[in-house]
């Protein structure tokens, strides 16, 4: 949902498919972009994210990784560089894949479901309608902290957003 909106602001057609992702090219905030939702289950995204590192001789400090996070709540924006994967799969599987976490997290908080509900479940389910208005605003400010890294320092950014 981050990358549609970023997609959106900043005019990138993200149709173009590589390495099991739709991506597409563009500039954000003056910056040189490629816009990439892998299409693979999440805890395959290395598969995807990987090959377009090495495709595009990536740097590091060039991927930002958006992704829920059921360990924030609802409206909750975390931004992290180098951190471990903290149990998500899709980014253990991002790491795996590049053999580092020298990258970029914007961890976009979803909450914790109540039990029984299985959390795997849980994040593959739409919002709520009492959640639609609150997920629409924390996605513009995920991409807002996506923007943000582009320009200012990991604490500035952090001091922002947090």
């Amino acid at each position: 949902m981050v990358v549609d909106v970023l997609a959106k602001r900043h005019g990138v057609g993200v149709k173009k498919k590589m390495h099991d992702a739709d991506t597409g090219k563009g500039r954000i905030e003056g910056a040189d972009a490629m816009l990439a939702k892998p299409q693979l289950y999440m805890n395959r995204s290395g598969y995807s994210v990987g090959p377009l590192f090495e495709y595009f001789k990536c740097d590091p400090d060039d991927l930002i990784v958006v992704h829920d996070d059921i360990d924030l709540a609802l409206g909750q924006i975390k931004v992290v560089y180098a951190a471990g994967h903290g149990g998500h799969n899709g980014v253990r599987s991002i790491v795996d894949e590049l053999g580092h976490t020298s990258f970029f997290r914007v961890r976009v908080g979803v909450g914790r479901p109540e039990p029984p509900i299985d959390p795997a479940d849980y994040v593959l389910q739409k919002f709520a309608d009492d959640e639609k208005e609150e997920a629409a605003q924390i996605v513009e400010r995920a991409a807002d902290a996506v923007e943000d890294l582009l320009n200012l320092s990991l604490k500035d950014v952090q001091q922002k957003h947090h």
